[in-house]
């Protein structure tokens, strides 16, 4: 008998990836496309149709050397698409990178609640314009609403891509949670959101399991990709989510996962929803996880940042290769407190949403929009292992400020995971703002589809996530602490210039 294979569909906001898993939870294959959002008249597109036909013609071509016999399906955030009585696509899915006036803002918080009100009931906060599924899904309803009266199902993107496979409905925890203000967190069930956008008879009306078979692959899905019609398909998982399901399986307790990447997020799993009053209004929100437990979750656009002004260093410079730690530079930094970068280069977003980004050099500050248009520019930005270490110190501190709003004590573990693991220097200075902590690296190369091949091997084994744990190990490297002396006092300044 033929090896049986766990097929991963990972829907990322940049790459889709179709990656193969053995049943010892191995990577054997893989293979990823980039696609581009369509755009017509400001509205942003997810391009649905064109990403199913490439998973089916790559699952297809898998199909034909691995006996392919579960299916898991991972995506990002705060998308949806809504099917008619048909199954084809009822309207236009729209993309959460739209961007819609502050007219529409105001008005879907006087309809629906306030947004502290809202972030305290369904544990969501405001994230950018459509980066709420609620809020999506009411823009939708304003802006074709011909073609809403035909929606006969709203699913959340890894279900929708489950139903194309089986063409089963269903619904899971940590989609319905992640930021949707959709799912009344106190009440376990569909919130006061939902009901007023008139949409609950539209939604799947049981919340499963991620690792719960949503159905077989159908006849004429088998026909399309060459997979079984035995072949089971899992509920699906949030992205977040599925790179944090490995830790929970494993038992970790007492730990932060701090996810890098665009987007930087830092989730802490704990016993119950709470916020105090200086987090509310900021980004600072609970995803539910696998099991259905709260995770307090914070998020920032490290990566964005990072990318930002490694653009701005490398064209002032004409380096291009990122500089190695340097300790005794970032002693001096710290040390002499003349030089910083403040957040956010997404303003709005982030744990300082008010903060106007812009850099100080010896107390003179210098826009962000002044330095990218060439009109004023700190001359520290023209040495580059310096700007390098300055922005890895604002970072670094972010990433504290981060964790911080999810109740981290600083004293258990932080698995740094995503593109900042190869950031020496941002990993030492995370070791100074923590020194009763230990930050480790993960070596998982394929976080977010790995978290979903648990939930396809789960299926598989008619078993649980918890009973695969002895089936993987979690790869990390320690990170030796390391002092910086004054790294306390740097910080008090970088808050108080805030």
């Amino acid at each position: 008998m033929a090896p049986k294979h766990i097929a991963v569909i990972d829907v990322g906001k940049t790459n889709k990836k179709v990656l193969i898993f053995d049943e010892e939870l191995n990577l054997v294959d893989s293979v990823y496309e980039n696609f581009e959002e369509k755009v017509e008249n400001g509205i942003h597109f997810e391009v649905v149709d064109e990403m199913t036909r490439w998973f089916k013609n790559r699952l297809k071509e898998f199909s034909s050397r691995y006996a392919i016999k579960a299916l898991s399906v991972t995506t990002h955030g705060a998308t949806v698409v809504c099917i008619d009585k048909e199954g084809n696509i009822a309207v236009p899915p729209v993309a959460y990178t739209t961007e819609t006036d502050d007219a529409f803002q105001e008005e879907f918080y006087a309809k629906f609640g306030t947004r502290e009100s809202l972030q305290e009931k369904t544990a969501t906060a405001q994230i950018g314009s459509l980066i709420n599924a609620g809020k999506k899904i009411y823009f939708m309803q304003k802006t074709y609403p011909g073609q809403f009266k035909n929606v006969h199902m709203i699913l959340s993107y890894p279900q929708y891509f489950g139903f194309v496979f089986t063409g089963k409905y269903g619904a899971e925890p940590t989609y319905v949670g992640c930021h949707t203000y959709l799912f009344d967190f106190e009440k376990r069930k569909y919130s006061s959101v939902a009901e007023k956008l008139g949409i609950t008879d539209k939604l799947a009306p049981d919340i499963s399991k991620s690792w719960e078979v949503l159905g077989t692959v159908s006849e004429q899905a088998s026909e399309e990709t060459g997979l079984p019609t035995d072949c089971v398909v899992t509920m699906g998982i949030h992205d977040s989510n599925s790179s944090l399901l490995p830790f929970l399986v494993k038992g970790y307790s007492d730990f932060v996962l701090n996810s890098t990447g665009t987007w930087c997020v830092a989730m802490h799993p704990t016993g119950g929803v709470h916020f105090e009053q200086d987090e509310l209004g900021k980004l600072v929100f609970y995803n539910l996880d696998a099991f259905y437990n709260p995770v307090k979750t914070s998020i920032f656009m490290g990566g964005m940042e990072y990318d930002t002004y490694l653009g701005i260093f490398q064209k002032l410079t004409g380096k291009k290769e990122f500089p190695d730690l340097d300790q005794e530079l970032c002693r001096k930094i710290i040390a002499e407190k003349k030089l910083f970068i403040l957040p956010s280069v997404a303003k709005g977003t982030g744990i300082f949403p008010t903060a106007v980004p812009r850099a100080v050099e010896d107390g003179k500050e210098f826009l962000l929009s002044d330095i990218q248009e060439g009109n004023a520019v700190p001359e520290f930005f023209k040495n580059f292992e310096t700007a390098c270490a300055v922005c890895n110190l604002s970072l670094a501190i972010q990433t504290k400020a981060a964790l911080g709003m999810i109740g981290y004590d600083g004293k258990g573990t932080i698995f740094t995971e995503g593109g900042f693991r190869k950031n020496r220097t941002y990993n030492a200075l995370l070791t100074a703002l923590y020194p009763e902590s230990q930050a480790a690296l993960t070596q998982m190369e394929e976080a977010t589809a790995f978290g979903a091949a648990i939930l396809g091997k789960a299926a598989l084994d008619k078993t649980t996530p918890m009973e695969t744990s002895t089936s993987f190990d979690i790869k990390i490297n320690k990170v030796a602490n390391v002092a910086f002396d004054g790294i306390t006092e740097y910080t008090e300044a970088f808050m108080g210039l805030l």
